[in-house]
């Protein structure tokens, strides 16, 4: 006999532009579950929710909590993931919607499901078009061709990360690059300076960088700037800002690897002869 509580929550993505990005499953979720629970920033795309949507909350005037005097995002967050909870105790069916991906910078879904299953609770998530995924789609780049390393920019400024020159650099949120307060939205020149001095490590400040932004709806256009790194701290930068960095140096062979790989191979080739 199951021990399954009844309440359920699902967590969903809207996509970036969600007209044609939101998928099937994600639709059916959203207009069959019992409330629908968003963090949405696109006005068109809440007001399409709340039309379909049997019960409808939002999540966005959370964020006002920063302006409370010792709190920060990560409360905030936490504030959100226990406005969804509440839901599923009560034994609904609740549909979580973020927008893009659940699950690619959006800590509530994820601090949602742990909760929710840690009490018992079905919860599951269910994957959207992401800003990676339109972002591959736009500036037209292949990972698989170099390789890629993805990172918050905050992180990669405060912890001990190492580059690969050789292969696509991805920061995210370089439009809050150093705050480490989690009570700002923006950046200013002088932590970019500080990104700036760490990145000019692996590159010169000469290299051209991409700015890029996913458009957010059918009118609006991507945006896709290329500057020099060194003119990074005086860009325009959003917080939905990505930077990427495309290789700055020519892949090496590791001939030791290939050596041994070719070993194998021959040594697989006598094998085969023998019998």
């Amino acid at each position: 006999m199951s021990n399954q509580k009844q309440g359920k929550l699902i967590c969903v993505g809207t996509g970036m532009r969600m007209a044609g990005q939101l998928t099937p499953i994600a639709q059916s979720y959203i207009e069959n579950s019992d409330i629908v629970i968003a963090a949405v920033p696109n006005i068109f795309a809440r007001k399409w929710l709340q039309g379909i949507a049997k019960e409808y909350i939002c999540l966005l005037g959370y964020y006002s909590d920063v302006e409370i005097e010792g709190k920060d995002r990560r409360d905030t967050y936490r504030r959100m993931a226990d406005t969804i909870l509440d839901q599923v105790r009560a034994g609904k069916t609740v549909c979580a919607a973020f927008y893009g991906h659940p699950g690619i910078f959006a800590c509530i879904a994820h601090m949602a499901i742990a909760d929710a299953r840690a009490e018992g609770y079905s919860a599951v998530m269910e994957p959207g078009i992401s800003a990676e995924d339109c972002l591959v789609a736009d500036i037209g780049i292949d990972p698989a061709k170099t390789g890629m390393q993805s990172m918050e920019t905050t992180q990669f400024m405060i912890y001990q990360h190492v580059l690969d020159p050789t292969c696509l650099q991805i920061l995210w949120q370089p439009g809050l690059a150093g705050d480490l307060s989690l009570k700002k939205f923006e950046t200013n020149t002088a932590h970019l300076q500080i990104l700036v001095n760490k990145l000019a490590r692996y590159y010169p400040l000469e290299h051209e960088v991409i700015l890029y932004e996913a458009a957010t709806n059918p009118m609006e256009k991507m945006r896709i700037d290329k500057v020099r790194l060194g003119d990074l701290p005086t860009a325009l930068l959003r917080q939905i800002t990505t930077l990427v960095i495309p290789p700055a140096k020519a892949m090496q062979f590791d001939q030791a690897v290939i050596d041994q790989l070719n070993a194998i191979a021959e040594a697989s080739k006598v094998s085969q002869q023998a019998a």
